[in-house]
């Protein structure tokens, strides 16, 4: 073989493989990457692989109508295993290995402070759909579940009235990490500020998974037992309701008598329950599959029809997710691109028609404006309603009953570009 006919064929070689790798490019920016960061194993799979199934389920109705900027949408999946070190990396890997354009994902606060830097550090963009405690705005963070003035205030103004019970003591009871014990500080602040004394105050934490409750449904009953009106707040998360429930119905407590309200608790949970002896007992939300409205029926129908399954139920954080990655879409679609700045600046004032037939605003601290509803546990594991705003209430970033936070505020946009500034003097929230 000559030296001439070696170099060329080396060209023709070199030459087709620069055509296979940007054609390889090429199809590769065809598809724009949707990271599902959910787990979908551990104690809080429970909860968060319903939610990996809603996206699958947005995405794939995405593409049956064309998909998005004339590209097919692709979910890439990860499983981070209830493992809070573990979300970290796998939300690095979504990010550099997967380069996925947006984020869905998280349940847990632990989960969401691993992943925080990794998405500020690679300018990510995730969307949060949990209840959370709230005191954090991020750039790279769309918090579209409920912070404490749009579940935990209300539900205890709620238990505090006629209509609730008139409660005089009350039970903080969580899963020991940051979510319950900053909801439980701001809770303890507000109560402070109504005339509650420490002393009308329990507060006990537990572990992750935690099984065995006797102990400390026996301090409820005792600490109820003074003749005061007592209610419990539960921010307890993932399978540790399973046994903390079954424990009240055990050892007698009813809903008339000591009444619980639970953040973190929905449909999902109680389907794994016997939900009769919890008839009356509380959650607090923004939606249950429960509302009368035409979008929450359309979204049933869907969800049973790509689910397979009649008897799944849906809940809060689905619709977080829903209302979240129909924003994003919107976003997109104004933006013309996925580019992570240029989708954020469009994501501000974006509006969507909720599940609950109002609609939901993104606002300029990254957080949703949308209604709360309280529900009363039913037979069937459903909610009946039994409160709700009238309008919609903005979620805060910072609470104002740490004074601390109170002082705070946070914009996105210019001139403030901020998620922690100071409050001027005429600052109206």
């Amino acid at each position: 073989m000559t030296n001439l006919f070696k170099a060329a064929r080396a060209t023709l070689v070199a030459g087709a493989m620069t055509a296979t790798f940007f054609a390889a490019a090429a199809n590769a920016a065809e598809t724009i990457k949707v990271g599902v960061l959910h787990s979908l194993s551990g104690t809080m799979a429970i909860s968060e692989t319903t939610l990996k199934d809603t996206i699958l389920m947005m995405v794939d109705d995405l593409n049956k109508k064309g998909g998005l900027l004339g590209k097919k949408v692709e979910p890439v999946v990860v499983d981070p295993a209830s493992n809070w070190p573990l979300f970290a990396e796998k939300a690095r890997e979504l990010l550099t290995v997967h380069k996925v354009d947006v984020v869905f994902g998280n349940w847990t606060s632990v989960s969401r402070k691993s992943v925080l830097p990794v998405f500020e550090e690679l300018n990510g963009m995730l969307f949060y759909p949990v209840q959370y405690e709230g005191e954090e705005s991020s750039r790279n963070v769309f918090y579209t579940g409920a912070a404490p003035n749009q579940q935990a205030i209300p539900a205890v103004k709620y238990l505090m009235g006629e209509d609730g019970g008139a409660a005089k003591r009350w039970v903080l009871l969580g899963t020991d990490y940051v979510y319950p014990r900053t909801t439980n500080k701001i809770l303890r602040a507000y109560l402070h500020s109504k005339g509650v004394k420490d002393a009308d105050i329990m507060e006990d934490y537990t572990p992750f998974g935690h099984s065995d409750w006797q102990t400390i449904v026996a301090k409820v009953k005792k600490f109820a037992s003074t003749g005061k009106k007592t209610a419990v707040v539960s921010t307890i998360n993932g399978d540790a309701n399973v046994p903390f429930y079954k424990e009240l119905a055990n050892q007698g407590i009813k809903a008339e008598d000591i009444p619980v309200v639970a953040f973190s608790v929905g449909e999902e949970e109680l389907a794994g329950l016997d939900a009769k002896p919890l008839v009356g007992h509380l959650a607090a939300w923004n939606y249950f599959m429960s509302v009368d409205a035409p979008e929450n029926d359309a979204f049933i129908k869907k969800w049973h029809a790509f689910i397979k399954d009649k008897k799944r139920v849906t809940n809060d954080p689905m619709e977080a997710h829903y209302i979240g990655f129909n924003m994003w879409v919107q976003a997109v679609k104004q933006a013309g691109s996925t580019d992570v700045d240029a989708v954020r600046q469009a994501m501000y004032g974006q509006k969507v028609k909720n599940l609950t037939g109002s609609i939901a605003l993104m606002n300029k601290n990254h957080h949703l404006s949308k209604p709360v509803l309280i529900g009363e546990i039913q037979e069937d594991g459903q909610f009946d309603i039994v409160w709700q705003t009238d309008g919609l209430v903005k979620g805060d970033a910072w609470s104002d009953f740490i004074p601390e936070s109170s002082k705070l505020t946070a914009d996105w946009t210019y001139p403030w570009v901020c998620g922690n500034c100071k409050k001027p003097k005429f600052a109206v929230n």
